[in-house]
């Protein structure tokens, strides 16, 4: 399987993937056809096929990666043949570590860098790397304290070790890619590779020279990009969300780094970028209107293939991490931001230039949003339907065998991820044992359960007004700080979300009621959609969950805090 050229390993995938999505339309049809064909029904089934693609894609990578996982001998150097060729020991080119940062809580950000640096100069790696603080922060005030924080940092390191610098721009022209893009341009000097990081990233040092290593093994490779996983988690929304995300992201990237070889893609940062490409052909012009580019980092993948540099993923987790969103206000604030630069793609999708591959990563990168309208429209003509009589002919054992198919689909690479926790004896103690394991992923998935309806209306509604002159909030400084969350506050948050669950469930029960069962597991999440803000913000919730070491990561339990590799992590040193 991983001795296939690459055409034939595209067409293969594009095979699963249509055979699947055929498999959800077959399962539709037999659910909606019985008793005739209403206005409700093809309306709801048209909107249902809008959905198939990108379920088809989530289970069809998960089915590739899982194989790959559990039967190659070893998954990351299976899907990126650099890893085999690469050479451990100290690199030989110079690498930038180059840190964005814009009004950031700088006692956060220095001790995951103090870290990264004292291990980089441990391996005697010293002498090859730069740390550079590239600061878009605007407030005089909030920029003073930060460069006092970085100096104290600098004057704290041993003498003799990497070097220190700190540049600020006073405009934050083009956001983060306009930062960079001036970093290079002005200030990387003679670095031949940039070590991307955000603000809330954290790496380790085995990982960094990993990524040199194989930078320097494949001289055509622009972009590795390194798996990221949830830094060990306070909070309870964090906790329980970046539980099941990283088993997920193995096993997706797994199997999309199968297929799409060395047009990958690339997330912006905990990734090594070449300097002298990216300078070249990265460089982003405004969008018709004089927009400027949001969701920058595909993008620049994107130009990389199209200029025929290799854009690549390393499928591995262990020593690469970041902070995720410590309540569900902030994460469905960045879930917007996300939407406003996914949306953009539409003006690029179609420019001269691009390899279809790359084509394909702007339209992946559009439909993991333009997807939730249609799942709203589903709901809702499934209940007028149902309202209306129109289900009076639906067969429950169709309907039931649907609901599994594309619940199953929609979440096969979290499901994947977990068989393989579970399969492999060494990684499930890395979670504390299989019982430790099974207990969080239980907990993961009853939270999955009421996210998802909640973060999928709100980009919805995002989306639908998004014509009508709706837009997002660009990229502001970010709250990174656990908090509780009122009730009042979620109420005037998520008060559409709940009259959305309201108006629907309470539709089913006045005129339907056998099938208001049926829409249950999804518009109860919307019903439930205030109560769930509140709790997982709560320091009462949170401080359960760490006593009992619920949904608790491989770094959260190893000795120290230190991270627990992963089984399958390659050893170069």
């Amino acid at each position: 399987m991983t001795d296939l050229p690459l055409a034939p390993r595209r067409l293969t995938f594009a095979l699963l993937g249509l055979s699947l999505t055929a498999l959800l339309l077959w399962l539709a049809v037999r659910v909606l056809a019985p008793g005739g064909w209403t206005p409700w029904e093809v309306l709801l089934l048209a909107c249902f096929a809008g959905t198939a693609p990108w379920t088809a894609l989530c289970a069809a990578n998960a089915l590739v990666g899982g194989a790959i996982l559990l039967a190659a001998p070893d998954p990351p150097a299976a899907v990126l043949p650099a890893l085999r060729r690469a050479r451990p020991g100290a690199p030989s080119l110079h690498t930038a570590i180059a840190v964005c940062i814009r009004a950031e809580e700088m006692g956060a950000v220095l001790p995951p860098l103090a870290r990264l640096l004292d291990g980089l100069e441990a391996a005697g790696a010293a002498g090859r790397f730069t740390l550079w603080f590239l600061s878009d922060t605007a407030d005089p005030l909030a920029a003073a304290a930060e460069e006092r924080a970085i100096s104290a940092f600098r004057q704290g390191r041993v003498e003799g070790g990497i070097a220190v610098r700190y540049r600020r721009r006073v405009e934050n022209i083009g956001f983060k890619a306009g930062n960079v893009m001036d970093f290079l341009d002005r200030h990387a000097g003679q670095a031949e590779l940039m070590l991307c990081l955000d603000a809330d990233s954290e790496m380790t040092a085995p990982a960094v020279l990993r990524l040199v290593a194989c930078m320097e093994a494949d001289p055509r490779m622009a972009i590795l990009q390194q798996l990221i996983v949830g830094r060990p988690a306070t909070a309870a929304f964090p906790r329980l969300f970046q539980f099941g995300m990283r088993a997920g992201m193995r096993a997706w990237a797994t199997g999309q780094a199968w297929w799409q070889g060395p047009e990958g893609p690339y997330w912006g940062h905990n990734a090594v970028i070449r300097a002298e490409p990216f300078r070249r052909h990265c460089r982003l012009e405004p969008l018709p209107g004089g927009r400027p580019i949001l969701s920058h980092d595909q993008v620049e993948a994107v130009r990389l293939h199209a200029a025929g540099w290799k854009v690549c993923c390393l499928p591995v987790e262990a020593g690469s991490m970041e902070g995720n969103p410590p309540a569900l206000p902030e994460f469905m604030a960045r879930d917007l931001r996300w939407a406003a630069g996914n949306m953009q793609y539409w003006d690029l999708l179609w420019l001269p230039g691009q390899t279809w591959m790359g084509r394909w990563q702007l339209a992946q990168a559009i439909l993991l949003f333009v997807g939730a309208p249609l799942w709203c429209g589903v709901l809702a003509f499934a209940a007028l339907n149902a309202a209306a009589g129109g289900g009076a002919a639906t067969p429950d054992g169709w309907l039931l065998a649907l609901l599994l198919a594309t619940w199953g689909m929609l979440h096969a690479p979290k499901l994947v991820g977990y068989a393989e926790v579970l399969a492999k004896p060494r990684l499930a103690a890395s979670y504390g044992g299989r019982g430790a394991f099974l207990r969080g992923a239980a907990a993961e998935l009853g939270f999955t359960t009421l996210l998802d309806p909640v973060s999928t209306c709100n980009k919805a509604l995002f989306l639908l007004a998004l014509p009508f002159g709706g837009r997002g909030a660009g990229w502001a400084p970010q709250n990174r700080s656990d908090r509780g969350v009122g009730w009042g506050d979620a109420a005037r948050l998520l008060w559409p979300h709940t009259a959305f669950g309201v108006v629907v469930f309470g539709l089913l029960l006045a005129t339907a009621p056998g099938a208001a069962a049926w829409a249950l597991p999804w518009a109860g999440g919307l019903l439930a959609a205030v109560p769930f803000c509140v709790l997982t913000a709560s320091p009462g919730l949170s401080a359960a969950l760490r006593a009992r070491c619920l949904a608790a990561t491989p770094e959260e339990l190893a000795p120290g805090g230190a991270g627990a590799p992963s089984d399958g992590m390659p050893r170069l040193a």
